[in-house]
């Protein structure tokens, strides 16, 4: 039972050395920041097109009369 106890704090100390779930974490933050930036780049895109497209529409609308 001694033992037992007393191989407990190296078992906890291997446990915490384990990085194979710190990956896992890693791609999904990896993923949550690319998909921030994609949403940004894409809401600016959508920005700029719009503002485009209504200025075309008055300038047609302009001279058309």
């Amino acid at each position: 039972m001694n033992d037992y106890l007393m191989n407990i704090p190296k078992k906890m100390l291997s446990f915490f050395k384990k990085e194979k779930g710190a990956s896992m974490v890693e791609y999904a933050v990896m993923l949550a920041l690319i998909t921030v930036v994609s949403l940004a780049v894409i809401t600016s895109l959508g920005i700029s097109v719009s503002t485009t497209f209504n200025t075309v529409n008055s300038s047609l609308s302009n001279a058309n009369g």
